[in-house]
């Protein structure tokens, strides 16, 4: 029977290709969003996979949400909490509201959904948790508390919860991306784009793809022995 896999953020940039990359590889895939629902629409016309609408900073709605997924798909066998804003500022003109919606969207979003997948993972003796994290979760940026913070914070979640799942079969792990060719990064100007990639020692912006291909190792069979790992995939931009 093919696993199911949830993908939150999964209709545009990097949990697009995810979410295409999990379906390649024979799971059942739902793929959540939070605002565009053209995005959603074209997504899942070109894919088949069905989308489902709900913020991950709200905790019932992703009960609820979730319990929908389940109905449809049955029970899920791999999160991949991708879904992730910026409100970008810097501190001494960060206003609580963008601090808090970051904080709610890309930290507790995480634990909101895990949450409400524990049960079933441990009852089942099978998991994989597979959080996406951020280069600016390990070494910080300017005008990024808010971002930078929730994003270091999810790698603590994962080296926690990593030592709680171990016995039960479930595995936690995350990635932190480093600069790739998504349509924000794109979108930035040319003169910006190109300082960006002078740093990455590889010369280049990532692949959603490339991101999408370590989700497909973690959320594998083969994957059993990693858990509490973090997959730096940068281009060599940040070493640690």
């Amino acid at each position: 029977m093919a696993r199911v896999a949830l993908v939150t953020g999964g209709t545009r940039g990097i949990g697009a290709a995810i979410a295409k990359a999990l379906k390649a590889q024979g799971c059942e895939v739902a793929a959540t969003y939070g605002g565009n629902d053209e995005a959603a629409k074209a997504f899942t016309d070109e894919t088949g996979i069905k989308t489902y609408k709900w913020s991950v900073g709200d905790y019932d709605a992703c009960k609820d949400g979730i319990a929908e997924v389940e109905a449809d798909l049955g029970p899920v066998d791999i999160l991949v909490n991708n879904a992730g804003i910026t409100r970008d500022a810097p501190f001494h003109k960060m206003s609580p509201q963008q601090w808090q919606e970051v904080i709610d969207t890309n930290l507790t979003g995480v634990f909101n959904m895990t949450h409400n997948l524990w049960g079933g993972m441990r009852k089942r003796k099978f998991g994989r948790v597979i959080n996406i994290s951020s280069i600016n979760g390990q070494k910080g940026q300017f005008g990024q508390a808010n971002y930078s913070a929730a994003k270091a914070g999810d790698l603590g979640f994962t080296k926690a919860l990593a030592q709680e799942g171990a016995r039960a079969g479930i595995t936690v792990n995350a990635i932190c991306p480093g600069y790739i060719a998504t349509d924000m990064v794109m979108a930035v100007p040319e003169k910006v784009r190109e300082s960006i990639i002078g740093q990455i020692p590889v010369g280049r912006l990532g692949e959603a793809e490339e991101i999408a291909r370590t989700v497909v190792f973690l959320a594998s069979d083969d994957a059993g022995f990693v858990t509490g790992s973090t997959m730096t995939v940068n281009g060599g931009q940040y070493l640690t």
